[in-house]
């Protein structure tokens, strides 16, 4: 019961994540996956692609397929409207955690 209430709250924190990355370089699920399991979070691509797909379907996102090693690959990179919605979940985190942090 409690891993589930942690990760419906933690969703939102794996999408700012996921903005950040992609605002800085073209992202793929797989590095994405490996990037947040660095930081503690354990989701499975089954979670992740859902994730990425609303994203885009959002206009957080955009995705350009790209051939390698072999495969199609999925890269998805920030739009505008992306980068403006983390920054202002940013600013927003940042005055949750000043409030939350003691």
């Amino acid at each position: 019961m409690e891993d589930r209430i942690l990760r419906k709250l933690f969703l939102g924190f794996i999408q700012i994540h996921i903005l950040h990355h992609a605002k800085e370089h073209p992202i793929f699920g797989l590095w994405m996956l490996e990037e947040l399991k660095e930081h503690g979070y354990e989701i499975s691509a089954g979670t992740l692609y859902p994730i990425l797909h609303n994203m885009e379907d959002d206009g957080l996102l955009i995705k350009e397929e790209r051939k390698a090693d072999g495969k199609i690959r999925k890269y998805y990179t920030a739009t505008e409207k992306g980068e403006e919605i983390l920054i202002q979940a940013q600013e927003k985190a940042y005055e949750l955690f000043k409030e939350i942090k003691d």
